[in-house]
This record gives structure tokens, sequence and C-alpha cells, in this order.
């Protein structure tokens, strides 16, 4: 694990919040199972709560115990996308927290192709929190510089790196029945 992976998996471990690379856009996470953390999140976007967030991982088995019962074809189909810039909502398992979800009764999740990110993810051993680094409504943070901007020092450890070259945000489906929520 390189020095800055590692100096961002030490933030994680210690409750902290992190700005990332993705594939589009820069990321703003942290541990899921934190709740300070991830509030902290939500008041640093200023962004309500009850709009939930995704979770990004290294792999399947990272995200495997946040979903709740679901049929095999739904996974067969985002696993069929993954690794890569395709998240999907699946039926959450009951131990996840409501602060992940907020009003939703499903989970987002996605199995990251960017390097960084998912060095990230293997790093912490776990899914991440992964919403834009961004003031909810300002455009998302295309670079290390603009996070900077946006939220100076108030991060915990900011990764630099490359995006992975999408010009949008990932697009965002339900397993279950395939159809697109965000385009």
């Amino acid at each position: 694990m390189g020095t800055a992976i590692a100096g961002a998996v030490a933030a994680l471990r210690r409750g902290g919040v992190i700005a990332y690379p993705t594939e589009a856009v820069w990321g703003l996470g942290c541990d899921p199972f934190n709740e300070s953390a991830v509030r902290r999140i939500f008041a640093l976007k200023q962004r309500p709560a009850g709009v939930g967030v995704i979770l990004i991982a290294a792999d399947f088995a990272q995200v495997e115990p946040f979903l709740g019962d679901c049929p095999m074809p739904a996974i067969a189909r985002a696993q069929a996308t993954w690794p890569g810039p395709n998240t999907w909502i699946f039926p959450r398992s009951k131990r996840v927290p409501a602060w992940i979800v907020g009003e939703h009764a499903g989970i987002a999740v996605r199995v990251t192709a960017h390097p960084i990110a998912a060095a990230v993810c293997r790093g912490f051993g776990s899914a991440i929190i992964s919403t834009s680094a961004n003031v909810h409504g300002q455009p998302p943070a295309r670079s290390a510089e603009a996070v900077r901007l946006a939220f100076g020092d108030q991060l915990d450890d900011i990764v630099d790196g490359e995006l992975g070259g999408l010009e949008r945000p990932t697009a965002i489906r339900d397993a279950v029945s395939g159809e697109t929520v965000r385009h």
C-alpha cells in the first residue's frame, strides 16, 4: 500500500473524511458505520441527510454484506458491469444504518474500477461512502485543487490522482428492475 493510500486509510480508521478521485468526479468518503463521519460529510456538503449516499468498493465481497434479499438475476446484472462506472440500487440488509440510505428503501453501491478509489477500499478492508466532493447545488470538483478550494482544511486527507475519464457522474440503476434512476 502506497504512502498516500495508507494516509487515507488511517484517516478513515480515525473517523475522518477524505477526498479522492473517482471515475468522473472527486468524491468525499468515510467509514459508512461511523455515524458522526457520515453526518460530517452532509454538513460539509450542506446537503440534507435524507437523500442518502452511495457506497463504493474494491470488489463484490465488500458490498455483499450491505445487500438484503435480492434475486440472483439482479446480482448477475450488476456483476456483469463491475468493476466499472455503474452504480446499482439493491434492497438493503437490515445491518445498513439509516444514516447511509436516508429516506430510501434500497442501497446504492458500486464496485469501482478507479485504481485509487479501489486501493483505498482495499486498504480500508470495506466499502466506503462515496459522494461527490462539492457543496450541495454546486458542480462536483474535478481536481484536487477544486476540492481544496471548496473545503479548505476541513478534510482529514486528500488523495491526489487523476479522474477516470468519464464526463459525468456514473449512471444509477435499480438492480431488480434494471430501470435507470440517474443517467
